[in-house]
C-alpha cells in the first residue's frame, strides 16, 4: 500500500512550513502499517517562496499555472503514485492520530472520507460556524476540502475535482463519490475523534456580512457564483 499526500498551495510561505512539518510527522503513522508514502505540493502559480519551502521540506513540487484550487488538487493527484490520495490544505496541521484514524477507515473498507475541523484561534462565532459545518458534514457525508482521503482509483473514476467550480468543489466531488460508494456498497467515513486543526484566517480577513452576501447570491443564482473566481473572492483575492 502507498499513500500520496497532496498539498495545494498558493502564496503560502507563512503557514506552509508548519503545515508540512505536521504532515510529515503525521505520515509516520503509515509506517506502523508498513505503508509507503510520498508528499506532493502543487505550487498554484505562487509569487512567494512557496515552491522553495516545499522543496526544502523534501516534497515533490508540481506546478499549476491557473490559480484555482480544483486544478491545483487535480495537478497534484495526476502525479500521485499512491493507492490512496490524501488532500491536505496548506493552512492546516493534521496530527498522527488523525492519519491513523484514516488508515483504520481504509483498512475497514471505506471508499473515501474526511474529518471534522477545528479552528486554531477562532474569532467570535468561529466555533459555532465550525460546529454547524461539522454536524452537516457528518450527516450529509461531505468532507471539508481542507482534509480529504480517497481511493485513487475511485477519485479518478469520479472525475476528480470539477474545474468549472471555484468553491464548494469538495461537496461536488463527494456527491459523485457517494454514488460510487453506494454502487460498490462501501462507506464514506467522516472522522471526528481527532478534528483537523485549520486556519481561521478567512473569518478574520472577511466579515460575516461578506459571507452572508456571498451565500445569498449563491442561493439566488442557483450556484452560478461558484463558477466565478471574482465572486469567490475569499478564496482567490490573494489576501493572507
Amino acid at each position: 500500500m502507498k499513500i500520496s499526500v497532496v498539498v495545494p498551495a498558493f502564496n503560502e510561505e507563512r503557514l506552509l512550513p508548519g503545515s508540512l512539518r505536521s504532515i510529515r510527522a503525521a505520515m509516520q503513522g503509515f509506517d506502523r502499517f508498513g505503508w509507503a508514502s510520498e508528499l506532493i505540493v502543487c505550487d498554484n502559480n505562487s509569487t512567494d517562496r512557496t515552491a522553495e519551502i516545499a522543496k526544502g521540506a523534501g516534497a515533490l513540487v508540481v506546478f499549476e499555472p491557473v490559480n484555482q484550487i480544483s486544478r491545483a488538487r487535480n495537478a497534484g493527484a495526476e502525479r500521485a503514485g499512491g493507492d490512496w490520495i490524501f488532500f491536505v490544505d496548506a493552512d492546516s496541521t493534521p496530527t498522527v492520530e488523525l492519519f491513523l484514524d484514516a488508515a483504520e477507515a481504509i483498512r475497514g473498507g471505506c471508499l473515501a472520507g474526511g474529518s471534522t475541523v477545528a479552528f486554531d484561534r477562532p474569532p467570535r462565532g468561529g466555533a459555532l460556524a465550525a460546529g454547524i459545518w461539522n454536524a452537516l458534514s457528518r450527516i450529509a457525508g461531505w468532507a471539508a476540502g481542507s482534509f480529504i482521503f480517497c481511493e485513487a482509483a475511485a477519485f479518478r473514476e469520479a472525475g476528480g475535482f470539477s474545474e468549472e467550480l471555484y468553491a464548494s468543489e469538495e461537496i461536488d466531488l463527494f456527491r459523485r463519490l457517494k454514488r460510487l460508494a453506494r454502487r460498490e456498497k462501501r462507506a464514506i467515513a467522516i472522522l471526528h475523534r481527532h478534528p483537523l486543526l485549520t486556519s481561521d484566517r478567512k473569518l478574520r480577513l472577511y466579515t460575516w456580512g461578506d459571507f452572508f452576501r456571498f451565500m445569498a447570491r449563491t442561493a439566488a443564482s442557483r450556484g452560478r457564483t461558484l463558477r466565478s473566481r471574482k465572486d469567490c473572492f475569499a478564496w482567490y483575492d490573494g489576501r493572507r
